[in-house]
């Protein structure tokens, strides 16, 4: 049974009030082809048979801990304080809506604002949004901000081909119809190639800290290049590399990008998840979102509120610097909580941890016959790995017959990287799965039980 709360009066009621005789009256501005599309949807169920659905589901969630993970891309297993959900699953918290209101939301913008602080001393910026959708929402809004900037005078966005392809595709999808073009990704541009694009209609140009093949590359002396053609540098980084290397700021980028998933926030199947969005102090006023500051009441107490947001962000969409109107407000607090949970020196030994065991996973698979590990540039905690067959049907054996889920077939979005898998080891890996790993490869007609 469907619960509907209206009546057919009460719908009479509202249709009437706002001017129009039908429901579909009010999809008259939607193009007819889109309007009801067909949607390919299984048969409904009842209640029961919906929650039966869904238990399955979670159960496989239980289930995946059971498996030895190297699957990476751009969403990691890292560990989990167990603090992280008894702060998120308080109720002041986990039903908290927009603070519109500062007097009642103290502790959401007190939460907010310390998240914000945090991810500036991490990226070396000076401001910071309360952040976005994810990672690739991030980067698409850095170059609307770029845009802004330059107030339409300059168009073209050099991407790195190493940014990963989905955060490309948003960027390209988010600027449809703007002006904005975006060169550079198309081909193997290394970052000299890249430095040479630029010119005076140049707004953004955007490289990846690690790049999507975990690569650390030489950005040494890009910034100077950048800023001398009159541009702005865009970081897309992995915060917990952050741990161990040079900040963005160091670096001399103008903004700085990425998904802080890593930062205590579950992989769930895609989301939700977190982008966060950092950049210098004199650019603050054409960030995207939400930015909470600190100020005092009329006692002279500290106190927290919602600032440098013009109300064209919620009201007149069409003068809005971005139609960005939210946060992932519960992501960001799992963020906040883990980065002080954690401290500079529990995040350094983290992405030590993660470095080391990725190196020691590189130095076994890339010793084993017909493999081949990329290790031209330094690398993180990810690397590639050439196979001597599909990786797709690498991953099928080590998963049914090793309790492995493997590592990201590249072709799928690097065609030219036929058999190329990329292989992700964090902190939470043993020495015993990487040794697993090692062995499925080695011998890949054998069985054996779970890695765990």
């Amino acid at each position: 049974m469907t619960y509907i709360p209206h009546t057919d009066a009460d719908r009479e009621a509202m249709l009437k009030a706002i001017g129009v005789e039908s429901l579909d009256d009010l999809f008259d501005a939607v193009p007819t082809g889109q309007r009801f599309p067909r949607l390919d949807l299984p048969a409904p169920l009842s209640e029961p048979e919906a929650a039966w659905e869904v238990g399955g589901l979670a159960a496989s969630n239980v289930a995946a801990q059971d498996y030895a993970i190297f699957l990476g891309a751009g969403v990691y297993n890292h560990f989990i304080p167990s603090v992280i959900n008894h702060i998120l699953l308080r109720g002041e918290f986990y039903t908290a809506y927009t603070p519109y209101q500062p007097e009642m939301s103290q502790g959401t913008l007190q939460a907010i604002y310390e998240y914000q602080s945090m991810m500036c001393a991490l990226t070396g910026m000076e401001a910071a949004n309360a952040s976005h959708y994810d990672g690739a929402t991030s980067l698409a809004e850095a170059v609307t901000m770029a845009r802004a900037h330059f107030r339409g005078k300059r168009s073209k966005v050099i991407l790195c081909p190493g940014v990963h392809p989905q955060y490309r595709a948003v960027a390209r999808t988010y600027h449809q119809g703007s002006g904005m073009q975006f060169v550079g990704d198309k081909g193997n541009a290394t970052i000299p190639d890249l430095i040479d694009m630029l010119d005076d209609s140049t707004a953004m140009l955007v490289v990846s800290y690690p790049n999507f093949f975990g690569q650390i590359d030489d950005i040494g002396g890009l910034a100077t290049a950048v800023h001398n053609a009159g541009a702005l540098l865009c970081l897309v980084v992995d915060p917990i590399a952050l741990g161990l290397f040079k900040s963005p700021g160091e670096l001399g980028a103008d903004v700085v990008v990425g998904e802080g998933q890593p930062l205590g926030i579950p992989m769930s199947y895609g989301g939700p998840y977190l982008g966060f969005f950092a950049t210098r102090k004199k650019y603050a006023r054409q960030i995207a979102g939400r930015i909470i500051g600190e100020t005092v009441d009329k006692h002279g107490r500290r106190a927290y509120v919602m600032t440098l947001r013009p109300r064209e962000q919620d009201i007149r969409r069409e003068k809005a610097t971005s139609n960005i109107c939210t946060n992932q407000g519960l992501m960001a607090l799992a963020a906040c909580v883990y980065l002080s949970v954690m401290g500079k020196h529990g995040l350094r030994r983290v992405a030590e941890l993660c470095y080391h065991k990725a190196h020691y996973a590189a130095e076994q698979i890339n010793a084993l016959e017909d493999y081949s590990v990329d290790t031209s540039k330094p690398f993180f905690k990810e690397f590639v790995v050439t196979c001597p067959r599909p990786v797709s049907a690498i991953n099928e054996h080590l998963l049914e017959h090793w309790g492995i889920i493997g590592g990201y077939g590249l072709s799928q979005d690097y065609p030219q990287r036929e058999n190329q898998m990329l292989v992700a080891v964090t902190e939470m890996n043993t020495r015993d799965e990487i040794d697993t790993l090692v062995e499925a490869l080695r011998n890949p007609d054998a069985h054996a039980g779970h890695a765990h």
